[in-house]
């Protein structure tokens, strides 16, 4: 059985700043969604309660991205005030979420909501894993038919225990 830690490590292609419970997987068992601590392992702040992990989801959004998502995504907040609104809900809710798990006396505190935002969207990536993660997330519900199904054919990440590599015969589903 692979290690979530070491798995999401491997999808990210860099060491987890924090250890973090997996709070989605897709049909492989992989992680999707890490669920990461306020307070880094060095105790920096960190606003991001639900960080994207699975590298098709992570491609899907960043091609997204970059045809300019998050400005569509922002211009449909300023043009829908029910959307605006429930997007401004799901920022205080995650907040309050996340600074729940803060400790009483924790010198700093990461501020604002979803992607350390008050109000409108930064990264996709972040409303998605809030959204995959069960979070009643208005922009990464928005985001989901560009991403998901999560349908690849072979695990993106192989091995056992601690010991595991990215998969190389791992290719994104047509």
């Amino acid at each position: 059985m692979i290690d979530d830690h070491a798995a999401a490590t491997v999808q990210l292609g860099r060491p987890l700043r924090a250890t973090g419970d997996v709070v989605a997987r897709c049909h492989l068992d992989m992680p999707v969604v890490v669920k990461v601590p306020p307070l880094l392992d060095d105790g920096t702040p960190f606003p991001t309660l639900y960080w994207l992990t699975c590298p098709l989801a992570l491609k899907r959004i960043g091609r997204l991205e970059s045809v300019g998502g998050v400005r569509q995504m922002e211009r449909l907040l300023e043009s829908d005030p029910e959307l605006c609104a429930a997007m401004d809900r799901r920022h205080e809710s995650y907040a309050v979420e996340r600074d729940a798990l803060v400790p009483p006396d924790a010198q700093l505190r990461p501020q604002g909501g979803v992607a350390g935002l008050r109000r409108g969207v930064k990264c996709l990536h972040a409303h998605f894993g809030d959204y995959a993660a069960g979070g009643e997330n208005p922009i990464g519900a928005l985001v989901a038919p560009w991403v998901e199904p999560l349908d690849c054919a072979m695990p993106c990440v192989i091995g056992e225990g601690m010991d595991v590599e990215r998969n190389p015969a791992w290719r994104e589903p047509k």
